[in-house]
């Protein structure tokens, strides 16, 4: 008797995520999952369950990267403003590859409502953490959410700016944490 065949729950992944880039949310699939990883669709929704349940875990995955990268800048307790630091140098030094995913995650969270509450809840968090009580916490929030729609704009190909013009809003959005707007 043979082995019972694994299937790569990364790999998988990024073939879905491969699909999601090339195809948008309507070319990802259970079906081009299955074709694309060389294993039957029965197996992509034994493992993977529905596209919903595979563009969760996309979403998970996505935001997962996000923190550890996240830790990796600020570190186990960061203050709201080395917090937003990082956030701003996170969200605005994106390569093509990035602000492909990045839109490509957008798209999925708008035809998949229901992801939408774990987003909510994780800017929830961060906006918790820059109290507005305080210039600094005002300082904070208004510099994050001023970095949230750069990252959307540029995401959604709104805006296309240029290496030099996205140093200089980073250095603008530093300054406006600093108070020194």
């Amino acid at each position: 008797m043979g082995r019972t065949p694994t299937i790569d729950r990364d790999k998988v992944l990024d073939l879905a995520e491969g699909i999601l880039l090339r195809e948008g949310t309507g070319g990802l699939t259970i079906d081009a999952v299955a074709k694309a990883a060389g294993i039957s669709k029965g197996g992509v929704q034994s493992r993977f369950g529905t596209k919903n349940d595979l563009v969760r875990m996309l979403c998970d995955r996505w935001g997962q990267e996000y923190e550890d990268q996240f830790d990796r800048l600020v570190g186990e307790k960061p203050t709201p403003i080395q917090a937003v630091e990082a956030h701003i140098e996170m969200s605005l030094d994106l390569d093509q590859a990035d602000k492909a995913r990045a839109a490509a995650l957008m798209a999925a969270l708008i035809e998949f409502r229901g992801h939408i509450a774990g987003l909510r809840e994780w800017y929830t968090t961060r906006l918790a953490a820059l109290a507005p009580d305080s210039q600094e916490g005002r300082r904070a929030r208004l510099a994050f959410l001023a970095t949230e729609g750069a990252f959307m704009l540029r995401a959604f190909g709104c805006i296309d700016p240029t290496e030099e013009e996205t140093r200089g809003l980073t250095a603008d959005l530093r300054a406006l944490l600093r108070g020194a707007v």
